[in-house]
């Protein structure tokens, strides 16, 4: 759909005049685990989400070499960051099992990938789309890898200057793309939502699907992003917010994740299409307290 800010992921359409396309992250809250991946999906799902998002990072390439031996406490004891930071990352065969699981549920998965090696290890499994972190939109040779996968990119936007956005853009070009407001703080202060941000981006690019990721304690500034014309959400999904991880807090449980998207799908109902009108259901109560009551509604 060339020229409308609309694009097709899966078998769903994402834009305007579409219900929202909600995103659970995952990310790496599954701490390691494709049991705990598993179940994560089983919630998105049974919590009325779209999709769910998983990331992956090459550990040598995306953690600073000073690093790499500073010791740090983990759920599998005291060890180095980059052992840490490889028991953090699934596996080919592992990534294998969870995207067969996903498959079977009929439902649709995608990944940020932090490097160019990354993007081939996923670009394995055939994603529908791809999807951009925040940290990664000035590098310029990952948007370019990314381009060349010829499938739908959505890129997040926090500490993010416009011009860093605008580069970004001119690289990926619009056709496939769609961008999202964010905020990279875990979690995020309502002071620094921003969202106001969602119209900016909106006017700026008429062509694009503009959507909200959100990393705030409570649900409210999502739906909030919904009504300001979000047309994809995406948030961060746990189990329990106290399980060992640092996005955790920054995350909604499965049962806030059902409100999340069941009061969006209320939202979508009650904006209706703007035009003034009597509907039939007020008439009853007009010709009880009006003392003028001609009105002639019109015929289906």
């Amino acid at each position: 759909m060339s020229g409308e800010r609309i694009r097709k992921i899966g078998n769903d359409y994402v834009g305007d005049g579409f219900p929202v396309f909600v995103i659970a992250e995952i990310g790496i809250n599954h701490n390691g685990s494709v049991e705990l991946a598993k179940k994560m999906i089983d919630g998105a799902i049974f919590a009325g989400c779209n999709a769910v998002k998983f990331q992956k990072r090459t550990p040598e390439l995306c953690v600073p070499r000073d690093q790499w031996e500073i010791e740090r406490d983990t759920p599998w004891g005291r060890m180095s960051y980059i052992e840490y930071r490889h028991k953090m990352e699934f596996t080919e065969e592992q990534f294998g099992e969870i995207v067969d699981y996903c498959k079977q549920r009929k439902f649709v998965w995608t990944a940020s990938c932090w490097d160019v090696e990354s993007v081939d290890f996923i670009s394995k499994f055939e994603p529908v789309f791809y999807k951009v972190a925040s940290a990664s939109i000035t590098d310029d040779e990952l948007l370019l890898k990314y381009k060349a996968a010829g499938k739908p990119i959505m890129i997040s936007t926090g500490m993010s200057t416009m011009e860093e956005i605008e580069n970004a853009v001119e690289l990926i070009g619009e056709e496939n793309l769609l961008i999202a407001h964010s905020t990279s703080s875990y979690p995020c202060r309502n002071e620094e939502l921003n969202l106001l941000a969602i119209k900016t981006l909106r006017d700026k690019y008429p062509d694009v699907p503009i959507g909200y990721s959100g990393h705030e304690v409570g649900l409210a500034p999502t739906w909030a992003a919904v009504v300001l014309g979000a047309s994809f959400v995406e948030r961060h999904i746990t189990l329990d917010r106290a399980m060992w991880g640092t996005d955790q807090a920054a995350s909604v449980e499965v049962i806030g994740f059902m409100r999340l998207v069941s009061n969006i799908r209320d939202i979508e109902k009650s904006f209706g299409d703007g035009v003034k009108k009597v509907y039939e259901s007020e008439i009853a109560v007009r010709n009880k307290l009006r003392k003028v009551n001609n009105i002639s509604l019109p015929q289906n």
